[in-house]
Parts: structure tokens; sequence; C-alpha cells
């Protein structure tokens, strides 16, 4: 058991550098392609967030663990809004003035629905997983546009990323970097993938929570620096932007990609338990960040209340096992 449990924790560790080696020199490569900031932060810096998911539920889709693939991906979701969102807004209440994110919104929760209708059958198969890619690449085209329309350039998230991306990166020192990333993204996905079963299996409990928990929290830890830090930073949009676009691209990107690797049979405690979990807590998001009078806003008592969503869901996952 010290073997797996030695192996999630650099597994964890290990994902976290690489995830941040490879946003920098992905952005770095884009920046000296002459991107606009803007558009490196709705696409390259929210997939690079989300690449531990991707591989992770991958890797797991792979080798047959759909549970540890399914788990990964809602419970990341649950973790972005509950814990994450949570904490940021206990330490520094978010203001939303993005006209992006505020459309991002609606697009996470149809994204959503669309997901749902086709796990009601009981399965993620290879033309759904085709389907959620398809899916993914519209909304990458989307973003793009977003970013490039003229509307969108004076967006105050325009001017967040603006300060946040790498511009003293040579493209050497930038393509290093992004091969590095990537290779040690991939290592360190299955290290922890497999510390991950042999622990579920030395425990008996199933891989489903195991993706819902451990593995979805060691796989978000990206998204819990770039959220924390941009609020630290005073940059509210982009801490908001991270943890929407990441969502919509677990479902599209996580989801799709494991399901076109390998047909996933869905447990139905995911559409009893996990996955309305979740939309419960994307429509508090809705509700608190839109903004439906006004600029949108979540204080320290709304990231209080998503904290405590969030250990209600991990104690009832805990009950859930010993039933």
């Amino acid at each position: 058991m010290l073997n797996e449990l030695l192996a999630v924790a650099g597994g964890f560790a290990l994902l976290t550098w690489s995830a941040d080696r490879f946003v920098v020199g992905a952005s770095a490569v884009a920046y000296n392609l002459k991107v606009s900031p803007l558009i490196i932060g709705l696409t390259i810096v929210s997939i690079g967030t989300s690449a531990p998911e991707i591989l992770v539920s991958a890797i797991a889709a792979w080798q047959g663990n759909s549970g540890l693939a399914v788990g990964n991906a809602l419970g990341s979701n649950i973790i972005n809004m509950g814990l994450i969102l949570g904490l940021t807004a206990l330490i520094a209440p978010l203001n939303v003035h993005s006209s992006i994110v505020k459309r991002e919104l609606p697009v996470l929760l149809v994204v959503m629905s669309a997901t749902l209708l086709l796990l009601m059958d009981g399965a993620l198969g290879r033309l759904d997983g085709t389907l959620l890619l398809t899916g993914m690449a519209v909304m990458l085209i989307w973003v793009v546009h977003l970013g490039r329309t003229k509307q969108t350039p004076t967006d105050p998230m325009g001017e967040e990323f603006a300060e946040e991306i790498p511009t003293n990166v040579g493209m050497s020192s930038a393509i290093f970097w992004l091969v590095v990333g990537g290779v040690c993204l991939l290592g360190s996905s299955r290290l922890l993938v497999w510390g991950a079963v042999s622990i579920a299996q030395a425990m008996g409990v199933s891989d489903l929570v195991i993706g819902l928990t451990i593995v979805a929290l060691g796989t978000s830890l990206p998204e819990l620096a770039a959220s924390v830090m941009s609020a630290i930073k005073n940059e509210h949009d982009i801490a908001l932007g991270n943890i929407i676009g990441s969502n919509i691209f677990n479902l599209l990107a996580v989801l799709g990609l494991a399901g076109a690797i390998h047909p996933i049979v869905i447990d139905a405690v995911v559409l009893t338990r996990d996955y309305p979990f979740m939309v419960g807590l994307t429509l508090a998001l809705f509700v608190m960040a839109y903004g439906f009078r006004g600029p949108g806003r979540i204080n320290r008592i709304e990231g209080a209340i998503l904290i405590l969503a969030f250990c209600a869901y991990q104690t009832l996952l805990y009950f859930s096992e010993l039933a």
C-alpha cells in the first residue's frame, strides 16, 4: 500500500508542476506567434488547466477503469464549484464584470443538459464521445470568435490575461517547456491512475468514488492554484472564467475522449446522486455570478455555502460507501 500511496502523492505533485509548465510553454508559443492574450487565455490556458483531467480519464478509460474516468470528470466539476470557487470567494469576494463570463455561464448549462441526455441510456459509447468532442471543437471555435470580435478586446478578462501571459519566453524555451510539460503530464497521469486503482482495489472502494474524490481533487489542483492566485491579484473574472471553462471542457473533452477511447457503462448512482448534485451547484453558481440586475458577485457568505455544500456531498459519498 505504501508504494501506491507514494505513487498517488508523486503523481499529484508532478501533475501540478507539469500542467503549469505545459500552460507556460503553450501560452508562450502562441504569444510568440502573435496570438492575442484573450484568445490564449480562453483556449490554451483553459485547456491546459484541464489537461490533467483529460489525460487521467483517457488513461483510465483505455485501461478499462470506466468508473474512475467518469468520476474524475464529474468530481472535478463538483470540486471546482464547491471547494475551489467557495474557497476563492472566502479569500476575496468575486466581482464579475466580463461579458465573456456571462456568455459562458449559459453555455455551461446547455453543455451540461446535452451531456445528461447522452448519459440517460446508461452508457457513453464511442458515438456519444465523438459528439462531445465535436461540441468541444465548436466551443473552441466560438471562444476564438469571441476573442476576435470588436466588443471583447476591451473586456476586463482580456486585460487580466494580458498581465498573466508570459511575454519574455523565447520560442525555443517555450517549445521546450511545452514538450517537457506534455511528456510529464502523460507520465504523472499514468502513475496517478495506477496508484488510485490499486488503492481502490485494496480498500474495497469503487473506482467511481475514488475518481469523484481523491483523483478529482488531485487533477483539480491547477484550477485551485489558478483561481486562488487570480483572486489574490484582484483578477476576479479570470478566477471565475477558469472554473467555468474547466467545467465545460471536463464534460466535453474529458468525458468525450474517455467515451471515444472505450465505451463506458454509466453506474446508475451517477444519474441519481452525482450528476444532480453537479447540476444543483451549477444553478447556484449561475444565480450568484450572472448578475441579473448588474455586475455579478459571489460574496463570502455564498462562498461558505458552496463549501458547506461540498462537505455535505463528501459526507454523502462516505455513507453511500458504507451502505
